[in-house]
């Protein structure tokens, strides 16, 4: 679906620009599942088949709003992993740099909060691009530890670090977020000391 998120209509980046800050705004205080394609148009001023032209759905625009707040959680992962040395302390600021961005986000924007509910519940291409980028990123680190010793080598690299994606879905997956707040002071620690564990040769 991430050629319908680049719409089918005019290829004019400052136009969809407008449509998606406008749109972040008026789901941020109404919620998406409330407004209307119609609703918006009214908001920004634009035409409802002026929007159109830009966007095939409410679920586009949706999906355009969500890959930027997933782009965002993802450099903060990525930020936060690359400020360390060694596989070990990577993988540590993975889960710590996962939850507390996550987190974030469900306290400091409940509206935009569910749009990525819906992403997760409905399978957005937008959801799904970021879970293959986030397991990208743990088999790096695993590689890493592989060929610095750190980590063992036997189980196949893709069961491993699918494995270590399923101990962090509670984190990154919004839907279940809303479950695990009891535990997320103390999960990042915990969670990543057992897999450490886990990966030790």
């Amino acid at each position: 679906m991430s050629s319908e998120i680049s719409s089918r209509g005019p290829a004019d980046h400052d136009v969809r620009d407008q449509i998606v800050i406008a749109a972040t705004e008026h789901f941020s205080l109404y919620g998406y599942s409330k407004t209307t394609v119609s609703d918006l148009a009214k908001a920004i001023g634009f035409s409802k088949a002026y929007i159109y032209k830009f966007f095939e759905s409410k679920q586009a625009i949706g999906e355009m709003i969500c890959a930027n707040c997933l782009q965002d959680i993802e450099t903060e992962i990525r930020t936060a992993v690359n400020e360390v040395d060694g596989p070990s302390e990577k993988l540590r600021r993975l889960f710590k740099a996962s939850v507390t961005a996550s987190l974030r986000l469900f306290s400091d924007d409940r509206k935009l909060y569910e749009i990525a509910a819906s992403a997760a519940t409905e399978q957005w291409q937008a959801a799904r691009d970021y879970e293959v980028r986030i397991k990208a990123l743990l088999q790096d680190i695993l590689l890493e530890g592989r060929q610095s010793g750190d980590f063992e080598r036997k189980t196949p690299i893709d069961e491993t670090a699918t494995a270590i994606y399923l101990v962090l879905r509670p984190y990154l997956n919004p839907l279940l977020l809303q479950h695990n707040f009891d535990h997320a002071d103390e999960a990042p620690t915990h969670l990543s000391s057992l897999v450490l564990r886990s990966l030790s040769p």
